[in-house]
């Protein structure tokens, strides 16, 4: 499990819904402390991600333009990680 939320602010292109939802579930894995998702947790988790979700939607949007992009690329935008959904495809 990663140990930082990844920034989505500022990012060029903006942050996709793919992206905000990943954040999201890094969220909320986090919180309640899941190394993995089983069918117990499943609803919560998916219900949480949602409401997670539109929550950052709302504050990317109200949120001034940031003057310098994020340090980091985040997870979806890395080749490697790229590499790995493709293969799994």
């Amino acid at each position: 499990m990663c140990r930082n939320i990844t920034p989505l602010r500022g990012l060029e292109p903006a942050a996709t819904p793919e992206e905000v939802t990943a954040a999201a579930l890094q969220y909320v894995r986090k919180v309640g402390g899941l190394s993995s998702i089983s069918e117990a947790t499943r609803p919560a988790v998916d219900d949480a991600v949602a409401e997670i979700a539109a929550a950052t939607n709302r504050l990317l949007a109200r949120l001034p333009e940031r003057k310098m992009p994020p340090k980091t690329i985040p997870p979806l935008r890395r080749p490697e990680v790229q590499a790995r959904i493709h293969a799994h495809d």
